[in-house]
């Protein structure tokens, strides 16, 4: 972004390094963690070795991301991303939104207001587009 371009996340002006930036739900930072953890308690488990403890930092980190997280069943997390992914949302978006997971368009409008300026459900009367996607959401949720 040029120094004269003021930053927006509503509108997506949040730079072009964020832009490009892969971003994780909390639900897929806890499978991450997760099976990380379960590789340093193998390895505690074999060795008596004190660099294979887990530190505090990451214990807090992969409780938080447990308990924020809204989809546990990682097919189901595989799904809300190629879910949200069909829409053509900004990876910071499809964050946004499978983490809080938003029960109304309003609501994840409000939460999200580059959905309404980003110009992909620009023109979507009674926000008809997004409540599809937050409907294919819920299904996700709803069967996992």
């Amino acid at each position: 972004m040029s120094g004269e371009e003021e930053e927006n996340a509503a509108e997506l002006k949040i730079g072009e390094e964020f832009l490009k930036a892969k971003c994780l739900m909390n639900c897929e930072v806890a499978i991450i963690l997760e099976h990380k953890y379960e590789q340093i308690q193998q390895h505690a488990s074999s060795e008596s070795d004190p660099s294979s403890q887990v530190s505090q930092v990451f214990e807090k980190s992969l409780q938080y991301v447990k308990r924020f997280s809204r989809y546990k069943n990682p097919d189901a997390v595989r799904q809300v991303r190629e879910t949200l992914s069909r829409y053509g949302l900004a990876e910071f978006e499809l964050c946004t939104i499978g983490n809080l997971c938003p029960d109304t368009s309003g609501e994840a409008t409000a939460l999200v207001p580059s959905l309404k300026s980003g110009g992909r459900f620009v023109g979507d009367p009674g926000n008809e587009k997004i409540e599809k996607m937050l409907n294919d959401l819920s299904l996700i949720k709803k069967f996992e």
